[in-house]
């Protein structure tokens, strides 16, 4: 074989072999369902964000963001959970359906309306279903712990995150929300 030709088959070769290393294994099952979740908890930051926006009420409720985040927490121990890392993961929930309220509060604002949709009560209906959410998290966070310190956990999330449907103000929430997820080496 002529030496010109060599050289080119060698590099193909090599890259073929680097690509093969390079890719990601299959993201665990158990991370499907914990997305899904974490994107139902959001999809309820536009119901929230339209009860703030009639009632005039701040985004922000510390005692409110307090009361979930130790609530989660003491449920910790019944999933085998370390109260830490959950008390972390839930926060960043709370921050990444803010960041969504904030984004739609100040689109509502610029466009001097809201989506004229049904509000549902946050006291009735919206809280309940945040805390139901929150049993379902629990669980599958549980299911997922495992797979928080492979290396791969990053990609995955990523991968996860640009695939879901919605528009970029979702996909950042949603980045937001799992910037916890993975456990640092």
């Amino acid at each position: 074989m002529p030496r010109f030709l060599t050289l080119p088959l060698f590099l193909s070769a090599i890259a073929a072999c680097t690509q093969a290393i390079a890719a990601p294994a299959p993201a665990p099952a158990s991370l499907e369902p914990l997305m899904q979740s974490i994107e139902q908890r959001l999809a309820i930051a536009d119901q929230v964000a339209l009860s703030k926006w009639d009632s005039r009420k701040a985004v922000e409720d510390r005692p409110r963001e307090q009361t979930v985040i130790a609530a989660a927490v003491a449920l910790a121990p019944q999933y085998q959970l370390d109260g830490a890392m959950v008390g972390q993961f839930f926060a960043a929930q709370i921050e990444a359906n803010k960041l969504r309220q904030y984004a739609l509060l100040s689109r509502w604002t610029l466009a001097g309306a809201a989506p004229d949709s049904p509000r549902p009560d946050l006291l009735g209906t919206i809280r309940p279903q945040l805390d139901v959410l929150q049993k379902r998290l629990l669980q599958q966070l549980a299911a997922f712990a495992v797979s928080r310190a492979d290396p791969q956990c990053p990609q995955w999330l990523a991968a996860a995150t640009h695939k879901a449907a919605g528009d970029e103000l979702q996909r950042l929430a949603l980045i937001r929300a799992t910037a916890e997820l993975c456990a640092r080496p």
